[in-house]
Protein backbone atom coordinates (compact mmCIF):
# COMPACT_ATOMS: atom_id res chain seq x y z
CA UNK A 1 0.00 0.00 0.00
CA UNK A 2 2.74 2.39 0.79
CA UNK A 3 4.69 1.86 -2.34
CA UNK A 4 1.49 1.97 -4.06
CA UNK A 5 1.21 5.68 -2.50
CA UNK A 6 4.56 6.46 -3.47
CA UNK A 7 4.28 5.47 -7.35
CA UNK A 8 1.23 7.44 -7.35
CA UNK A 9 3.10 10.59 -5.83
CA UNK A 10 6.17 10.02 -8.16
CA UNK A 11 3.60 9.78 -11.00
CA UNK A 12 1.45 13.01 -10.35
CA UNK A 13 5.12 14.54 -10.15
CA UNK A 14 6.04 13.42 -13.28
CA UNK A 15 2.88 14.53 -14.74
CA UNK A 16 3.40 18.60 -13.44
CA UNK A 17 6.95 18.43 -14.41
CA UNK A 18 5.04 17.47 -17.67
CA UNK A 19 2.74 20.16 -17.73
CA UNK A 20 5.43 22.89 -16.96
CA UNK A 21 7.62 21.62 -19.43
CA UNK A 22 4.58 22.25 -22.01
CA UNK A 23 3.96 25.34 -20.85
CA UNK A 24 7.15 26.39 -21.10
CA UNK A 25 7.84 24.89 -24.64
CA UNK A 26 4.66 26.55 -26.18
CA UNK A 27 5.47 29.84 -24.07
CA UNK A 28 9.02 30.37 -24.42
CA UNK A 29 9.18 31.53 -28.14
CA UNK A 30 5.98 34.31 -27.50
CA UNK A 31 8.46 36.07 -24.35
CA UNK A 32 10.99 36.11 -26.21
CA UNK A 33 9.19 37.73 -29.24
CA UNK A 34 7.84 39.95 -26.46
CA UNK A 35 11.23 40.95 -25.28
CA UNK A 36 13.16 41.58 -28.76
CA UNK A 37 10.00 43.99 -29.83
CA UNK A 38 11.65 46.06 -26.96
CA UNK A 39 14.96 46.40 -28.15
CA UNK A 40 16.57 49.30 -28.52
CA UNK A 41 19.16 48.16 -30.66
CA UNK A 42 19.07 49.08 -34.32
CA UNK A 43 19.33 45.66 -35.65
CA UNK A 44 18.63 42.22 -34.80
CA UNK A 45 21.33 41.10 -32.36
CA UNK A 46 21.81 38.28 -29.67
CA UNK A 47 18.77 37.96 -27.03
CA UNK A 48 18.76 38.84 -24.47
CA UNK A 49 18.89 42.76 -25.33
CA UNK A 50 20.62 44.65 -23.47
CA UNK A 51 17.95 47.56 -22.91
CA UNK A 52 14.42 47.90 -23.78
CA UNK A 53 12.69 51.02 -26.00
CA UNK A 54 9.06 51.25 -27.80
CA UNK A 55 10.84 51.99 -31.10
CA UNK A 56 9.79 49.12 -32.82
CA UNK A 57 6.30 49.78 -32.19
CA UNK A 58 6.81 53.41 -33.08
CA UNK A 59 7.98 52.64 -36.41
CA UNK A 60 5.62 49.73 -36.76
CA UNK A 61 2.46 52.25 -36.46
CA UNK A 62 4.18 55.14 -38.92
CA UNK A 63 4.48 52.04 -41.61
CA UNK A 64 2.06 52.52 -44.19
CA UNK A 65 2.61 49.01 -45.75
CA UNK A 66 2.43 47.45 -42.21
CA UNK A 67 -0.50 49.15 -41.05
CA UNK A 68 -2.72 49.28 -44.15
CA UNK A 69 -2.22 45.61 -44.14
CA UNK A 70 -3.55 45.22 -40.29
CA UNK A 71 -6.70 47.24 -41.13
CA UNK A 72 -7.38 44.91 -43.89
CA UNK A 73 -6.74 42.09 -41.65
CA UNK A 74 -9.01 43.39 -38.68
CA UNK A 75 -11.74 44.62 -40.96
CA UNK A 76 -11.78 41.13 -42.68
CA UNK A 77 -11.60 38.68 -39.63
CA UNK A 78 -14.25 41.32 -38.08
CA UNK A 79 -16.33 40.40 -41.34
CA UNK A 80 -15.57 36.73 -41.76
CA UNK A 81 -16.02 35.83 -38.14
CA UNK A 82 -19.34 37.42 -38.24
CA UNK A 83 -20.87 35.98 -41.68
CA UNK A 84 -18.96 32.21 -40.76
CA UNK A 85 -21.35 32.50 -37.30
CA UNK A 86 -24.65 33.24 -38.80
CA UNK A 87 -23.54 31.02 -41.65
CA UNK A 88 -22.89 28.37 -39.15
CA UNK A 89 -25.12 28.57 -36.43
CA UNK A 90 -27.81 28.41 -38.86
CA UNK A 91 -26.54 25.23 -40.85
CA UNK A 92 -25.89 24.04 -37.34
CA UNK A 93 -29.35 24.82 -35.99
CA UNK A 94 -30.55 22.84 -39.55
CA UNK A 95 -28.23 20.31 -39.02
CA UNK A 96 -29.30 19.27 -35.40
CA UNK A 97 -32.96 18.32 -36.75
CA UNK A 98 -31.65 16.19 -38.90
CA UNK A 99 -32.23 12.30 -38.94
CA UNK A 100 -28.58 11.00 -37.76
CA UNK A 101 -27.48 9.66 -41.40
CA UNK A 102 -28.08 12.41 -43.13
CA UNK A 103 -26.87 14.74 -40.18
CA UNK A 104 -23.12 13.33 -40.23
CA UNK A 105 -23.23 13.16 -43.74
CA UNK A 106 -23.99 17.33 -44.07
CA UNK A 107 -21.55 17.41 -40.84
CA UNK A 108 -18.83 15.87 -43.02
CA UNK A 109 -19.24 18.19 -46.15
CA UNK A 110 -19.35 21.29 -43.70
CA UNK A 111 -16.17 20.22 -41.93
CA UNK A 112 -14.47 19.22 -45.13
CA UNK A 113 -12.25 22.33 -45.91
CA UNK A 114 -10.59 21.38 -42.69
CA UNK A 115 -9.02 18.69 -44.24
CA UNK A 116 -7.43 20.56 -47.35
CA UNK A 117 -4.33 22.36 -46.70
CA UNK A 118 -4.51 26.06 -47.22
CA UNK A 119 -2.21 25.96 -50.10
CA UNK A 120 -4.58 24.06 -52.02
CA UNK A 121 -8.09 26.27 -51.12
CA UNK A 122 -5.83 29.09 -51.86
CA UNK A 123 -4.87 27.54 -55.38
CA UNK A 124 -8.03 26.56 -56.27
CA UNK A 125 -9.78 30.07 -55.47
CA UNK A 126 -7.11 31.57 -57.62
CA UNK A 127 -8.20 29.21 -60.72
CA UNK A 128 -11.98 29.42 -60.07
CA UNK A 129 -11.46 33.46 -59.68
CA UNK A 130 -9.40 33.45 -62.43
CA UNK A 131 -11.80 32.45 -64.54
CA UNK A 132 -14.34 34.33 -62.88
CA UNK A 133 -12.69 37.56 -62.44
CA UNK A 134 -15.78 39.30 -61.32
CA UNK A 135 -15.20 40.63 -57.32
CA UNK A 136 -12.90 42.55 -55.51
CA UNK A 137 -10.10 41.95 -53.84
CA UNK A 138 -11.10 41.66 -50.49
CA UNK A 139 -14.48 39.97 -51.29
CA UNK A 140 -11.72 37.05 -52.38
CA UNK A 141 -9.92 36.90 -49.60
CA UNK A 142 -13.63 37.09 -47.39
CA UNK A 143 -15.06 34.41 -49.74
CA UNK A 144 -11.25 32.28 -48.53
CA UNK A 145 -11.63 33.14 -44.92
CA UNK A 146 -15.00 31.83 -45.19
CA UNK A 147 -14.10 28.17 -46.39
CA UNK A 148 -11.97 27.87 -43.32
CA UNK A 149 -14.06 29.97 -40.57
CA UNK A 150 -17.46 28.59 -40.95
CA UNK A 151 -16.25 24.82 -40.41
CA UNK A 152 -15.30 26.09 -36.70
CA UNK A 153 -18.80 28.02 -35.97
CA UNK A 154 -20.45 24.74 -37.47
CA UNK A 155 -18.67 22.25 -35.06
CA UNK A 156 -18.79 25.03 -32.15
CA UNK A 157 -22.48 25.43 -32.36
CA UNK A 158 -23.18 21.30 -32.54
CA UNK A 159 -21.59 21.23 -29.69
CA UNK A 160 -23.70 23.51 -27.65
CA UNK A 161 -26.99 22.10 -29.43
CA UNK A 162 -26.25 19.05 -28.47
CA UNK A 163 -27.13 18.84 -24.88
CA UNK A 164 -30.07 20.83 -25.47
CA UNK A 165 -33.15 18.52 -25.53
CA UNK A 166 -35.54 18.73 -27.89
CA UNK A 167 -38.12 18.38 -25.49
CA UNK A 168 -37.59 22.45 -24.16
CA UNK A 169 -38.18 23.58 -27.70
CA UNK A 170 -41.30 21.23 -28.09
CA UNK A 171 -42.57 22.61 -24.45
CA UNK A 172 -42.05 25.84 -25.94
CA UNK A 173 -44.02 25.21 -29.28
CA UNK A 174 -46.66 23.34 -27.16
CA UNK A 175 -47.06 26.64 -24.97
CA UNK A 176 -47.93 28.80 -27.49
CA UNK A 177 -44.38 30.42 -28.87
CA UNK A 178 -43.55 29.95 -32.36
CA UNK A 179 -40.16 28.30 -34.01
CA UNK A 180 -38.56 31.93 -34.53
CA UNK A 181 -39.76 33.09 -30.62
CA UNK A 182 -38.93 29.38 -29.26
CA UNK A 183 -35.09 30.28 -30.76
CA UNK A 184 -34.85 33.35 -29.47
CA UNK A 185 -36.21 32.61 -26.25
CA UNK A 186 -35.16 28.89 -25.45
CA UNK A 187 -32.38 27.74 -27.76
CA UNK A 188 -30.09 31.10 -28.39
CA UNK A 189 -29.36 31.61 -24.96
CA UNK A 190 -28.61 28.02 -24.16
CA UNK A 191 -26.11 27.93 -27.34
CA UNK A 192 -24.55 31.52 -26.85
CA UNK A 193 -21.53 30.61 -25.27
CA UNK A 194 -20.62 28.12 -27.63
CA UNK A 195 -21.70 30.09 -30.37
CA UNK A 196 -19.47 33.26 -29.44
CA UNK A 197 -16.49 30.57 -29.01
CA UNK A 198 -16.70 29.80 -32.59
CA UNK A 199 -16.86 33.65 -33.44
CA UNK A 200 -13.83 33.72 -31.16
CA UNK A 201 -11.93 30.71 -33.27
CA UNK A 202 -12.95 32.38 -36.61
CA UNK A 203 -11.98 35.74 -35.86
CA UNK A 204 -8.17 34.35 -34.61
CA UNK A 205 -8.10 31.63 -37.41
CA UNK A 206 -9.19 34.78 -40.08
CA UNK A 207 -6.19 37.47 -38.46
CA UNK A 208 -3.81 34.56 -38.78
CA UNK A 209 -4.10 33.06 -41.81
CA UNK A 210 -1.31 33.32 -44.11
CA UNK A 211 -1.84 31.05 -47.17
CA UNK A 212 -5.30 31.39 -48.29
CA UNK A 213 -4.32 35.67 -48.15
CA UNK A 214 -1.26 34.93 -50.12
CA UNK A 215 -2.94 34.05 -53.14
CA UNK A 216 -5.88 36.05 -52.99
CA UNK A 217 -4.18 39.32 -52.05
CA UNK A 218 -2.69 42.02 -54.19
CA UNK A 219 -0.44 45.20 -54.37
CA UNK A 220 -3.67 46.97 -52.86
CA UNK A 221 -5.52 45.27 -50.59
CA UNK A 222 -3.16 42.59 -48.97
CA UNK A 223 -2.97 41.19 -44.85
CA UNK A 224 -0.68 41.69 -42.41
CA UNK A 225 1.07 38.10 -42.69
CA UNK A 226 1.69 38.69 -46.11
CA UNK A 227 3.17 41.84 -45.20
CA UNK A 228 5.27 40.95 -42.33
CA UNK A 229 6.29 37.73 -44.28
CA UNK A 230 6.97 40.08 -47.59
CA UNK A 231 9.09 42.36 -45.18
CA UNK A 232 10.94 39.20 -43.44
CA UNK A 233 12.44 38.75 -47.37
CA UNK A 234 13.33 42.74 -48.07
CA UNK A 235 13.65 44.15 -44.65
CA UNK A 236 14.42 42.35 -41.87
CA UNK A 237 14.28 43.90 -38.62
CA UNK A 238 12.38 43.85 -35.16
CA UNK A 239 9.03 45.62 -36.69
CA UNK A 240 8.11 42.50 -37.13
CA UNK A 241 8.13 41.07 -33.32
CA UNK A 242 6.44 44.83 -32.69
CA UNK A 243 3.79 43.59 -35.45
CA UNK A 244 3.22 40.47 -33.51
CA UNK A 245 3.35 41.27 -30.30
CA UNK A 246 0.30 44.05 -31.20
CA UNK A 247 -1.59 41.39 -32.27
CA UNK A 248 -1.30 39.16 -29.61
CA UNK A 249 -2.31 41.86 -27.32
CA UNK A 250 -5.36 42.48 -29.03
CA UNK A 251 -6.58 39.15 -29.30
CA UNK A 252 -6.22 38.81 -25.51
CA UNK A 253 -8.07 41.63 -24.69
CA UNK A 254 -10.81 40.92 -27.47
CA UNK A 255 -11.01 37.50 -25.72
CA UNK A 256 -11.04 38.97 -22.54
CA UNK A 257 -14.01 41.09 -23.15
CA UNK A 258 -15.94 38.46 -24.84
CA UNK A 259 -15.23 36.11 -22.17
CA UNK A 260 -17.08 38.58 -19.64
CA UNK A 261 -19.93 39.57 -21.51
CA UNK A 262 -20.49 36.41 -23.18
CA UNK A 263 -18.51 33.48 -21.23
CA UNK A 264 -16.55 32.31 -23.82
CA UNK A 265 -14.27 30.56 -21.38
CA UNK A 266 -17.00 28.25 -20.27
CA UNK A 267 -18.07 27.18 -23.27
CA UNK A 268 -14.60 26.51 -24.95
CA UNK A 269 -14.51 24.36 -21.26
CA UNK A 270 -17.14 22.65 -21.26
CA UNK A 271 -18.22 22.90 -24.70
CA UNK A 272 -22.17 21.76 -24.12
CA UNK A 273 -24.65 23.05 -22.49
CA UNK A 274 -25.49 20.62 -19.02
CA UNK A 275 -29.47 20.80 -18.20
Amino acid sequence: MISKRHSDAALAVCLKVLIALTAAFLLLPVLITVLMSFDSRDYFGAFPPPSLSTKWFDQFFQDDYLWSGFKTSMLLAFTASFVSTVIGSSAALAISRMPPWRRDAVTTVFLSPLMLPGVIIGFALVLFFSAANVLPTFWKLLVGHLLITTPFTVRMTLIGLAGIGGTLREAALSLGANERQAFFTIIFPLARNSIAAGAVFAFALSLDDFAISLFLSDVRTFTLPVALVSLMKSNFDLTLAAAAVFLLGLSVIILFVLDRLLGVEQAISNGIYEA
